[in-house]
Formats: structure tokens, C-alpha cells, sequence
């Protein structure tokens, strides 16, 4: 109950934090992104707080022997870049400059009753279910293959 608790708490904190940096306004995303036309700078200062608290809570983080309402840390440990990395980021991308949402303020927006974020939360669920089936075909036909797949491994400096 308590991790269901905080995970409903960090999710509505989330959301609110979405709403009051303008996240949930397609054209102030789309003003942030247009540097050619009426540039709009403002979001810069909104991922540069989150880094900065990423940056330092994550470190804090990472000293406690467990999580508060978990058991271990699910933290990534891969480090390379593949295609499906690349083309999804190229795909999310074009998207979030296209439509002005992210799934985030996406989601988030669905409860203002406005077309675009229902247009954009099924446009996005389609993508995610075709990128699922694809998978599963192209894991099917690689069942007997032998050799992985290509990837490019990024070291990270010392």
C-alpha cells in the first residue's frame, strides 16, 4: 500500500510540475523547438532544473543500502546504442516537435477533454503496439539466429 501510495503522490507531483512549466501546452513546446521562427527559451530552464535535481539525488540515492518502498534499485545497467535505441529516439523526437506532447504531458493533458491529447495518446498507444508486434515477428525470425544483433558500445570516460 505505501508504494502504491507514493507512486500515486510522485505521479500527481509529476503531473502537477507539468502543468505550471507549461509542458501540457503543445505550442509553448513547439515555441521552445521553432529556432528559426519565435524562439521560446523558457523549457530550457525547466530540463535544467530536472537535471540538476537528477544530478544530485541520484547520487544520494545510490548511497542508500535500499529504496524506501522497494526491495532493490532497478537501475539500467546497459550502455550501448543499438538501432532500435536510435530510431526510437528519432521517432520520439519528430513527435514531440510535431504534436508539442511527450507522453508525460500527453497523458497529463487527456484530462483537459482536448482533442489533440486524444489524438496524440492513441497515435502514440498504435506506435507502441506496432513496435511490440515488430518485435515479436523480428524475434521470431532471429530465433535460430546465431550471432547478435550489431551494436555500438559507448565508453564512458573514467
Amino acid at each position: 500500500m505505501k508504494s502504491t501510495l507514493a507512486g500515486f503522490g510522485s505521479g500527481a507531483l509529476f503531473g502537477l510540475g507539468l502543468i505550471v512549466a507549461g509542458m501540457t501546452k503543445p505550442e509553448k513546446v513547439i515555441g521552445f523547438l521553432d529556432f528559426t521562427g519565435s524562439w521560446d527559451p523558457s523549457l530550457m530552464f525547466v530540463m535544467g532544473g530536472a537535471v540538476m535535481v537528477h544530478f544530485i539525488l541520484f547520487r544520494v540515492v545510490r548511497r542508500l543500502p535500499t529504496p524506501v518502498f522497494d526491495t532493490k534499485f532497478h537501475i539500467p545497467t546497459r550502455r550501448d546504442l543499438d538501432a532500435r535505441l536510435l530510431v526510437g529516439a528519432a521517432l520520439f523526437g519528430i513527435g514531440w516537435g510535431l504534436g508539442g506532447f511527450c507522453p508525460g504531458p500527453g497523458l497529463v493533458s487527456l484530462a483537459s477533454g482536448s482533442l489533440a491529447p486524444i489524438v496524440f495518446v492513441l497515435a502514440m498507444t498504435a506506435g507502441m503496439l506496432v513496435q511490440r508486434t515488430w518485435d515479436s515477428i523480428r524475434l521470431r525470425k532471429t530465433e535460430g539466429a546465431t550471432e547478435p544483433a550489431p551494436t555500438l558500445t559507448v565508453e564512458r570516460p573514467s
